[in-house]
């Protein structure tokens, strides 16, 4: 997750510079952000065309802040402070709250942050934030036994019927960060979470749910002196120290497995292949979101062209891209029968090989870069998109603008896109996962394939 009007863009081109352009539109603040003197980052995204507002709360904790012994407790905390608070003493009277001001509150866990995030009717603004205190500072950690059951069941679907591993992401996240907080998966390990306590849950809320490790978003046709009324009102006297610091990740490629063969039952087989990057502050960032919509973004990308629509050899096929603080990952997901394992497998890596060896023609970028420009101007119309994107940006340190986003795509080159593909495209950065009813045939032709590639 990421990310006064925005950019102003009524009456101008849709992208700057646009052949027939009359003037060039003027830029203006995307969105305010006030620090109170507790620590708390307020932003603020007026839109005043817009009939409803969003409210989020970012966090900086997830996965990867977790003692190993308590693999799970972030996401195990996100679920319990919808279990009641101290001002709404159930589940039930928080959720009626929360429809009474326009809104229905839900949350996510990932790698590096936690988010709560609810619509709100305009008229019930100040009702709406205090209610997200009320979560935040003040939860009864009910129902803890019935809510692990809840959680402990989501955890199967990762494993089959002999209890194997058989998430992909799970699985090469391990082989990529081995025995690091990055190689576990957010809903935790089920013996920790069967573990868990009372006692460790409240230990985690403290350390990290504190006002210095948080941001409040709103966005909508509210004021931002409004925002900030309602911010000092609720979260004002909100105290807490900085959260520790996270343990970074400073190895490259290992030496170790770069793939898990995991045999399961079902008609298809899930393959994912992933390259590992590094940080979202990497001078390639820009590059490799590019080359990621290049690969998987809509039914000209390379994957989609070759493998489904010249190849037949599956019905969708995505690619991802994660930047971490420290490292990255850029991956291809698609499930494929038996029989064409091998030759899915092999078009991908062409296809990665492609980019090492030719740059992109300028017709092919351009065409990226307009439906990520499109991309990008829709999203102004979408206020989760717009709080997720400045809150997790003031959050994380790596603010996105639209109009910085603007700016970065302006500098893609197709020589550009080339050297990042040759940076990191390398057998030695490839990992992956192969989960379901492949043959001994078929790993063998697929494992040849991988121990020969080279762009």
């Amino acid at each position: 997750m990421q990310p006064a009007d925005g950019l102003a863009f009524r009456g101008r081109p849709l992208f700057p510079g646009a052949p027939g352009a009359a003037a060039p539109w003027e830029p203006m603040a995307e969105y305010t952000c006030d620090t109170l003197e507790n620590g708390l980052r307020v932003v603020g995204v007026p839109l005043p065309h817009h009939h409803g507002a969003e409210v989020l709360v970012y966090l900086g904790v997830g996965s990867r802040h977790e003692p190993p012994r308590q693999a799970g407790v972030s996401h195990f905390l996100e679920h319990m402070l919808f279990k009641g608070t101290a001002d709404y003493p159930s589940s039930l009277a928080l959720e009626r709250a929360f429809e009474a001001a326009g809104g229905s509150a839900n949350a996510a866990t990932d790698t590096e942050t936690t988010c709560f995030h609810s619509r709100i009717h305009p008229d019930h603004l100040d009702q709406g934030v205090g209610l997200f205190a009320s979560m935040l500072r003040r939860p009864l950690f009910n129902d803890l036994e019935v809510e692990r059951r809840v959680i402990l069941e989501e955890a199967l679907s990762d494993f089959n019927e002999k209890d194997r591993q058989i998430n992909p992401d799970n699985l090469v996240a391990d082989l990529l960060f081995p025995g690091h907080p990055l190689g576990r998966p957010t809903v935790g390990a089920r013996r920790w979470v069967e573990r868990l306590t009372l006692a460790q849950l409240k230990q985690h809320h403290a350390r990290y749910y504190t006002p210095r490790n948080a941001v409040l978003a709103v966005a909508g046709p509210v004021r931002h002196a409004e925002i900030l009324a309602a911010a000092r009102r609720h979260f004002g006297d909100w105290e807490g120290a900085a959260a520790p610091a996270v343990q970074l990740w400073s190895a490259g490629p290992g030496t170790g497995r770069h793939f898990a063969w995991v045999p399961d039952a079902g008609s298809q087989i899930s393959l994912q292949l992933a390259f590992l990057l590094p940080g979202r502050d990497s001078a390639h960032a820009v590059n490799l979101r590019v080359i990621r919509r290049l690969l998987g973004w809509g039914g000209m990308s390379r994957l989609m062209l070759r493998l489904r629509e010249e190849l037949a050899l599956t019905y969708a096929v995505e690619a991802s891209l994660a930047l971490y603080t420290d490292a990255g990952v850029l991956a291809v997901d698609l499930a494929v029968s038996p029989d064409n394992l091998a030759a899915a497998v092999e078009a991908i890596l062409e296809i990665f090989r492609n980019l090492v060896v030719e740059t992109v023609t300028a017709e092919e970028l351009e065409h990226a870069l307009a439906t990520y420009r499109y991309d990008l101007d829709y999203s102004r119309d979408h206020l989760e998109e717009l709080t997720l994107r400045y809150a997790w940006g003031e959050l994380t340190g790596c603010r996105r603008t639209i109009a910085g986003d603007f700016a970065e795509l302006a500098r893609v080159t197709p020589a550009g896109l080339q050297e990042t593909a040759r940076a990191f495209f390398t057998p030695q950065r490839l990992y992956g996962a192969i989960v379901g009813p492949y043959t001994r045939r078929g790993r063998k032709r697929v494992e040849d394939l991988l121990a020969t590639w080279h762009p």
